[in-house]
């Protein structure tokens, strides 16, 4: 027997966290060029100092800042932790990170179908 399924949109795996309610909030700097490639998709990570703690699931407010004065353009994203490669490994240094990205936030433990929540 054989079953097809047909969604009206997309169906898009989302990560889980187990526990939502200690998620950190995180202001990053960064440049105009990353932040374009973030803002078109083509950049899904970061490496950074892991001087905030990141952990899964975390809110990262992206404020894009021009090379030459360091001033802030105003322009913004916000991005989730999806995941986290702690240095020490892969040639990371330790002390640094890569941060996987995610344009939607964390769902909670238990919901399977984000159609539903």
């Amino acid at each position: 027997m054989t079953t097809n399924f047909a969604f009206a949109e997309p169906f898009i795996p989302q990560f889980q966290t187990l526990d939502p309610a200690h998620h950190q909030n995180h202001e990053l700097r960064i440049w105009p060029d990353c932040f374009a490639a973030v803002k078109a998709g083509s950049k899904p990570f970061d490496v950074r100092e892991n001087n905030g703690n990141f952990q899964l699931g975390d809110e990262l407010l992206l404020r894009e800042v021009a090379l030459e004065t360091e001033q802030y353009t105003g322009r913004t994203l916000t991005r989730w932790v999806s995941y986290v490669l702690q240095g020490g490994v892969f040639g990371i240094e330790p002390g640094w990170c890569v941060l996987g990205f995610s344009d939607q936030p964390p769902i909670p433990s238990g919901i399977t179908d984000i159609r539903l929540w």
